[in-house]
């Protein structure tokens, strides 16, 4: 098994340590799981670069990296969901962090399903620019929003900036990705056809 390979199993097993630290409570745990967050999504850039540059693409990494990315998010977006904002309206806010994570899954749900059917006729497709800002913003607004809870504890007027940051983020990620997901589908349009 070559390292890129390794690297999307090791970010597979790093999801139910970033479970395990989010939910078993002592001090810090939700900014250990934050690390642990961080550290797997350095593996996904990793991976990709790694078997880009030295020619270690594999049928096995390109089954393996899109669900080991979607596994991660999915997770870690039902954590940021239940994570209880540190602001005014909170109920709100609850409810649209909910929503801007329902909307980010199911187009994740949706481009696998594309890509799928564009396989099964040999078509590649490549994700375009937005599709990247997007995972991003993603990715920000997720370590922004993990550990509040924990800096409210300590500064309740930063944990209140770094939620609203945060949130901004997952706003413009949502945002992102409805863009990205009709520009997947008007430019690959081909693969609905026959």
């Amino acid at each position: 098994m070559n390292l890129p390979n390794r690297l999307t199993i090791l970010r597979i097993i790093m999801i139910p340590i970033f479970i395990t630290l989010f939910f078993v409570e002592f001090p810090w745990h939700r900014v250990a799981a934050m690390v642990v967050f961080c550290a797997a999504s350095v593996t996904d850039f990793l991976d990709g670069f790694i078997a880009r540059k030295q020619n270690l693409v594999t049928h096995l990494g390109k089954f393996l990296d899109p669900i080991a990315d979607k596994m991660l998010v999915a997770c870690a977006l039902v954590a940021v969901c239940i994570t209880r904002p540190v602001v005014d309206n909170a109920d709100v806010f609850y409810i649209l962090v909910a929503v801007f994570a329902m909307v980010i899954l199911s187009r994740e749900l949706m481009i696998s399903g594309f890509r799928t059917v564009a396989a099964d006729k040999g078509m590649v497709l490549a994700a375009d620019m937005t599709g990247k800002i997007k995972t991003v913003s993603q990715m920000l607004a997720i370590i922004l929003l993990l550990p509040v809870v924990e800096y409210f504890d300590v500064n309740p007027s930063a944990a209140q900036v770094v939620y609203y940051v945060g949130f901004a983020f997952l706003a413009a990620a949502t945002a992102l990705t409805i863009v990205s997901a009709v520009n997947y589908l008007v430019k690959n349009k081909k693969v609905l056809e026959g």
